[in-house]
């Protein structure tokens, strides 16, 4: 039985969903791009194609949906005729349903069923179809208007309506992108309040204006960027060597606890933020029962979330120990890492999340490699961070040597020890249990009352060990707080100096105070 696989794909999703510093214009985007590659590609099988069940057989039906997962949708059809129709009634519903989204998709028309070759294909298609597809694909250039016109706020296409006519307090003119967005913005409000099992009385931010502030403090949003480690070698992993039946099967069931394993993470996280509420309500100056905490992508294991940035640290880390327990359907540990950039609440909302996925990024250097460079046998959960004090030059790389490099001594130095660890590891004292020892101790009743001390220290520690040497002798202390690690220089060295292996083990913390504000959570 010959057979045509469909793969669908989409491009330029980051500058569709983020682009804009409208949160409500974020939500309805991010809802749209889920609904492209999975609730309407399963509505027009249903619809036009008269399939109830698209996880039928292909032996009973039009058309068979095999998964639909990390972006990516593939389906099996009887014939090139109904691929290249759902093509074209898929394409047609994004035109005016979605406008600004760019789908992708691939065909291979000569598949021969029970040939035990689907997950060979399929890969092939996701390595050379689609890429090829996006690389020659020609940017549309969209017609800026005719006459006297007038531009959208956001996307500086024509306008075609005012933004108060769509459930918006703000009123400007706004492009049929933008009205498709915040159109949708309703239906994606009422999934996620379902998705987190929200109680009666509660609700999450719809404006970045929302979340939490402090009065007379400068207000301050995270972007939490969150991706599962090695997860495409996985799924394929999980596949390789199926026959076609089983591949489907398998697929889909790792595909499915994966997605489950992500909305179970946004679960535990909202119902900790309510169990802290009496906590938060203090630090944060929360007035309503409206959590700092908003999902914007929630698919699987890639999470993008924004929060108050005193939360950032926290959520994030508690999402990752929240992952590993997580049952998979390959029977193996899920592990993931975050990127964390904390933002002035009004700075480009683009900006701060291409930054995310660059400390994201970051962390899974150290998570798939040690810091001699060798190979882990398995990836570990790891974070990176990054505080945005004022504007950014440069990427990643760049900000840290500019901020975070000094000479001491003609050795360079590395005042941040990020990236971080979750756990603790043999040989490597850079992680989460030691920074977050460190920052307790400086907030807690040994250093509560001497804060102007330890933001000198801060200053100090730029100026290498031998200054802060004296800087300890000067107020009369032995040493610096203590990390809990069994390592024998943790002891002495560090507390003494402020840095070990030319890295500072205390910078971070110091940075950090203000914005780490530790949850009661359930084990």
């Amino acid at each position: 039985m010959k057979l045509t696989v469909t793969v669908l794909d989409t491009t330029g999703i980051q500058s569709y969903i983020f682009g804009s510093n409208r949160l409500r214009e974020n939500i309805g985007a991010s809802y749209l791009v889920g609904q492209v590659t999975d609730a309407w590609v399963r509505q027009i099988l249903n619809q036009k194609f008269k399939i109830t069940n698209p996880e039928a057989s292909i032996k009973t039906q039009d058309a068979e949906l095999v998964y639909a997962g990390g972006g990516n949708t593939v389906l099996l059809f009887q014939s090139a005729d109904l691929a290249i129709d759902f093509t074209k009634k898929l394409s047609l519903k994004v035109l005016k349903e979605a406008p600004g989204i760019n789908l992708v998709v691939a065909h291979r028309h000569d598949f021969e069923w029970d040939q035990d070759q689907l997950y060979d294909i399929v890969q092939e298609m996701m390595k050379d179809d689609l890429d090829v597809k996006k690389r020659s694909r020609i940017p549309s250039s969209p017609l800026l208007g005719l006459g006297v016109t007038q531009d959208c706020n956001s996307t500086r296409l024509v306008a075609v309506d005012q933004r108060k006519n769509h459930s918006s307090p703000a009123d400007y003119p706004v492009s049929r992108e933008i009205v498709a967005k915040l159109d949708a913005v309703k239906l994606a409000n009422t999934q996620l309040q379902q998705t987190l099992h929200l109680p009666d009385g509660w609700d999450i931010p719809l404006d970045f204006d929302a979340f939490g502030r402090s009065r007379d403090e400068m207000s301050y949003l995270a972007v939490v960027h969150i991706d599962g480690n090695s997860m495409g070698k996985r799924f394929q992993g999980f596949a390789e060597g199926k026959n076609d039946k089983d591949y489907i099967t398998a697929m889909r069931d790792l595909s499915q606890s994966v997605e489950k394993a992500g909305k179970a993470v946004l679960q535990q996280l909202t119902q900790e933020l309510i169990a802290n509420w009496d906590t938060l309500q203090e630090k944060l100056d929360l007035t309503t029962q409206q959590l700092p905490f908003r999902p914007l992508v929630y698919g699987g294991d890639d999470i993008t979330f924004v929060c108050d940035g005193r939360l950032g640290l926290t959520l994030a880390v508690r999402a990752l120990q929240l992952f590993e327990t997580q049952p998979i359907a390959d029977g193996k540990p899920l592990t993931a890492c975050a990127g964390v950039c904390i933002v002035k609440a009004h700075y480009p909302f683009a900006r701060a999340y291409e930054l995310s996925e660059a400390l994201c990024r970051s962390a899974k250097k150290v998570a798939k490699r040690d810091r001699s460079g060798g190979e882990r046998l398995e990836p570990a959960s790891a974070i990176d961070w990054h505080i945005v004090a004022s504007g950014l030059l440069g990427d990643l790389a760049e900000i840290r040597e500019r901020e975070y490099r000094i000479q001491d001594n003609k050795h360079l130095k590395h005042l941040e020890m990020r990236p971080l660890l979750l756990h603790a590891d043999p040989g490597d004292w850079q992680n989460w249990a030691n920074f977050e020892a460190i920052i307790k101790a400086f907030t807690g009743e040994d250093w509560k009352e001497k804060r102007n001390k330890v933001m000198a220290l801060r200053e100090v520690l730029r100026r290498g060990s031998a200054a802060t040497k004296e800087f300890l002798t000067a107020y009369q202390r032995e040493a610096l707080p203590p990390m809990p690690g069994s390592d024998r220089r943790l002891k002495s060295p560090l507390a003494e100096q402020g840095w070990l292996d030319n890295t500072c083990g205390y910078f971070d913390a110091i940075e950090a105070m203000d914005f780490y504000i530790p949850l009661e959570v359930s084990q």
